[in-house]
This record gives structure tokens, sequence and C-alpha cells, in this order.
């Protein structure tokens, strides 16, 4: 099993800046592709941005292309989200998500754990 607890979201205005970070425990966090994703209230869940294990690649979802970056940090579990540039449409809760086989992918049904997500909210 795998445990993911994310923080960092809040309440933040169009424009500003946030950073998200998911800490993962009971695996080896470097076997695992970490994925975000986020859900807005009566949408499906939509992928954001992923990360291969060794960190070299990575991939993002054209809506947020140029204004987040994501990262991770093997020694400390820990994959981030730099979201710039916030736009009201970014507005939603965020998940961070972990897949054991394969290559990233925008597909969540294929990431195996989950965190509880956190919460996103940029006014205008």
């Amino acid at each position: 099993q795998v445990q993911l607890v994310e923080s960092g979201g809040g309440l933040v205005q169009a424009g500003g800046s946030l950073r998200l970070s998911c800490t993962a425990s009971g695996r080896t966090f470097s076997n695992y592709i970490m994925g975000w994703f986020r859900q807005a209230p009566g949408k499906g869940r939509e992928f954001v941005a992923g990360i291969t294990r060794s960190g070299g690649s990575t991939s993002y979802a054209d809506s947020v292309k140029g204004r987040f970056t994501i990262s991770r940090n093997n020694a400390n579990n820990t994959v981030f989200l730099q979201m710039n540039s916030l736009k009201p449409e970014d507005t939603a809760v965020y998940y961070c998500a972990a897949s054991y086989y394969g290559s990233i992918s925008a597909n969540y049904e294929v990431y195996d754990y989950w965190g509880q997500g956190t919460q996103v909210t940029v006014s205008s």
C-alpha cells in the first residue's frame, strides 16, 4: 500500500501562485509514476500533470502548460505542483496519484493509489 497526503491548497486571487505537495509513505516512492489530477464541481477527474520515476520526464495538460510545473524529490518521498498565473477555471480539488506500472498517463484508471485531495479556489 502507498499512502498519499496532499497539502498546500487554499484560496488565491487570479494571477497568483500556489505550491501543492504530496508526500508518500508505505512503499518505495521512486518506483512510482506520479500524477496530479483535478476535479471541479459537476465535472470528471482531469489529468493535470505527470512525472516519471526519476523525474527526468514530465507531461502536462494543454490547459496548464507553461503555468504549472511538476517536480519530485525521491529522497523526501514528495511530489510537487507549482501553479503560477492561476485562473478561476483552475478551481478544483487537486489529487495526487501513484502508478506502479507503465508510463505517464492521462487516464486516471491506471493509477493505483490516490490522496484525499486538497481544495484550490481561485477568485476573479
